[in-house]
């Protein structure tokens, strides 16, 4: 649901006002230029991750993960068709057949054939598109606004500015697609878990997710994209593992080894794209 998304972000919003409110974290000082230039960046953040929401809403979680572990094949093709274009090393882009070809051999369940939850796969890959849009058109505006240190922005407030932007796009969305069934919806949920229980999986499922982007952030500015890499391949593990475990997703040979493939070309497309720094001339 487009509301869970919203009551998410909304979450990650108090977070960040009372980070300000209380003097722990500097407040951004922006104009309305630099307001303007992150607008594309929410916009595509909102995308992201209503998409991912509502994959894993209408079908296993597990599954919307090993999809979503094509981003870089959405990434090196928005890299090469959008300016300015940005050409990866032949290895990297050759990284791209096992992540598509796992994804594959994961949608292939023994007996039946081919099984995708198309409605889980495209919102899936609809926030794959968003991300890998997300991180071409925010690299540069991203890096003008922390190169200023007059802006008070460091990792932790572009995250959370966009973080702010991505809900105001996010509540024309729950208007138009679900506010006429938003009252039903909430009451059928309220009577299955309990009110409390509604509450406080929407509140813990948004401090968390706003927590790890805000943590993800600083941290791959710290120790550089490679070790980012490992972790986020370690994460996504870590997810379609737990995720099966919890909610009794089936996890067929196919789908094991499909999704150990992806992830693992996924980590090696990481590693491979990353261009060598270039070498200081000698003195």
């Amino acid at each position: 649901h487009w509301f869970i998304a919203a009551a998410q972000l909304v979450v990650g919003i108090v977070w960040s006002l009372v980070m300000w409110g209380t003097g722990m974290r500097k407040t951004p000082n922006l104009s309305s230029q630099d307001i303007v230039a992150c607008i594309p960046i929410g916009l595509c953040m909102c995308i992201a991750h209503g998409g991912s929401v509502l994959a894993m809403g209408v079908g296993a979680v597990s599954f919307a993960q090993i999809v979503k572990a094509c981003e870089p094949v959405f990434a090196a093709a928005i890299g090469l068709l959008v300016p300015p274009v940005d050409v990866k090393p032949i290895l990297a882009y050759a990284m791209l057949i096992p992540i598509v070809g796992g994804v594959g051999l994961a949608c292939v369940k023994e007996g039946k054939g081919v099984d995708i939850n198309m409605e889980a796969f495209m919102y899936a890959s609809i926030a794959n598109v968003a991300a890998a849009f997300k991180g071409k058109l925010g690299g540069s505006v991203v890096k003008g606004l922390k190169g200023d240190k007059t802006k008070n922005m460091d990792s932790a407030n572009v995250y959370a500015v966009n973080n702010i932007l991505s809900f105001i796009f996010t509540v024309p969305m729950v208007v138009y697609s679900e506010l006429p069934t938003l009252r039903e919806e909430w009451d059928a949920s309220v009577a299955e878990h309990g009110f409390n229980a509604v509450v406080m999986n929407i509140a813990l499922s948004g401090f968390f997710f706003y927590i790890y982007n805000e943590f993800a952030f600083a941290f791959t500015a710290s120790v550089g994209a490679v070790t980012s890499s490992v972790l986020n391949t370690a994460k996504r593990v870590i997810i379609i593992v737990v995720s099966a475990v919890l909610f009794n997703e089936a996890m067929e040979r196919n789908t094991v080894i499909g999704s150990a493939i992806a992830i693992g070309g996924t980590f090696a497309y990481s590693l491979t794209s990353q261009k060598p720094a270039p070498k200081k001339k000698a003195e």
